[in-house]
């Protein structure tokens, strides 16, 4: 298809809106469940107080704030699409931010000292038990009246454009990780399935095989190593085959595809998880994914990923006839001296390729005798 007729083709099957709205207006839609923030986006976000504060700085000082993008529901609600955290942090302010739970959060939020503003420190929205320290009306009305643009995803659009939008705008943004990125994508797409992820990372066999660092656990890099089995322990050999290119790119597609997918096998999964880590605690524990060096006959190091991809995908392919645990770890043991797991891991070794032989020797390795 012509370049031109791809452009005409795509612009159609996209439809926008958008105007100004004072944050009086978004206060009003909150209220009234006009508009849904995604309370569980909050985890993903790390706003700090400071930058919270910053925020409303900007606000009472007239300075431009990015427009929010929407995308408009059958129902007519607004999914907030971005800008979870600059609406998050107004309604936080002002005392009408929900939990998870759908109820009000009373607590009180002081805001910190700003670049132009430093006797903002300390200020609350209206605190009658602390008038002092509360904006006056006239300051509070300026930030009600302040405006901010929305940009609307209409709902005749194809249903994917918002997704799509969320992670164009979001990468490399707020949202520290890829992965947090399409924990939201997920959470959007298909919450049960984003629900079976989060309960299988949570799983203590899975816990205690990776044994993670606290900053590895704050970037979601567990529900990465989550979506990575489920998506390539059953893969079939063609497809591995064709695996290419960014693999962070094949992981984004891959959760997009299975979230969609209406006949997707939960069980399956949950059952080809766990039988893997329960085998893999009992035998190796914490030692599950570290370096071997058989001169010292010692596990040493931290997780590594390219033994997750042999270790991990082996077994889970072979979950209903695993090894035992004394064959388990000596076919561990043997990866390590092995020439292809030698030649496809290791620094700078394109992650791709990787995958494409790492697998299917980790099926070849943890096959029943």
């Amino acid at each position: 298809m012509p370049l031109q007729e791809e452009i005409d083709k795509t612009r159609q099957e996209i439809r926008t809106d958008g105007y100004s709205m004072s944050i009086g207006e978004w206060i009003s839609l909150y209220q009234n469940n006009e508009i849904d923030i995604h309370p569980s986006f909050q985890r993903f976000f790390r706003w700090s107080d400071h930058q919270k504060s910053t925020f409303i700085e900007s606000i009472l000082l007239g300075i431009p704030i990015p427009p929010i993008f929407v995308s408009q529901r059958d129902d007519g609600i607004w999914d907030v699409v971005d800008g979870v955290q600059r609406l998050s942090t107004i309604y936080e302010f002002i005392g009408i931010l929900k939990t998870d739970a759908g109820e009000q959060d009373k607590s009180t939020v002081a805001l910190q000292k700003t670049t132009y503003l430093p006797s903002l420190e300390g200020k609350k929205w209206d605190d009658p038990n602390d008038k002092d320290n509360s904006l006056t009306q006239a300051q509070r009305l300026l930030i009600k009246r302040a405006k901010i643009a929305v940009n609307i995803v209409e709902k005749e659009s194809d249903e994917m454009v918002k997704y799509e939008l969320f992670q164009r705008l979001n990468t490399g943004g707020a949202i520290a990780t890829p992965q947090e990125v399409r924990n939201c994508i997920l959470l959007m797409l298909n919450k049960d399935l984003y629900d079976l992820m989060r309960s299988l990372a949570n799983y203590e066999s899975f816990i205690s095989c990776i044994a993670l660092s606290d900053k590895l656990y704050e970037e979601q890099y567990d529900m990465e190593l989550v979506l990575r089995f489920i998506l390539l322990f059953d893969k079939d050999e063609e497809s591995l085959k064709q695996l290419k290119g960014d693999v962070s790119v094949f992981l984004t597609d891959g959760i997009r595809e299975m979230a969609r997918n209406k006949k997707l096998d939960y069980g399956h999964i949950e059952k080809a998880f766990k039988k893997t880590f329960d085998v893999l605690n009992e035998s190796l524990s914490d030692e599950s994914f570290k370096r071997y060096k058989p001169e010292q006959d010692r596990f040493l190091g931290g997780f590594l990923l390219s033994a997750y991809e042999v270790i991990a995908l082996g077994i889970g392919y072979h979950y209903q006839n695993p090894p035992e645990k004394k064959q388990i770890i000596s076919q561990v043991k043997s990866i390590w001296s092995n020439s292809i797991y030698q030649e496809s891991s290791g620094a700078g070794k394109n992650a791709a390729r990787r995958l494409r032989h790492l697998i299917p020797l980790g099926r070849k390795v943890f096959s029943p005798q």
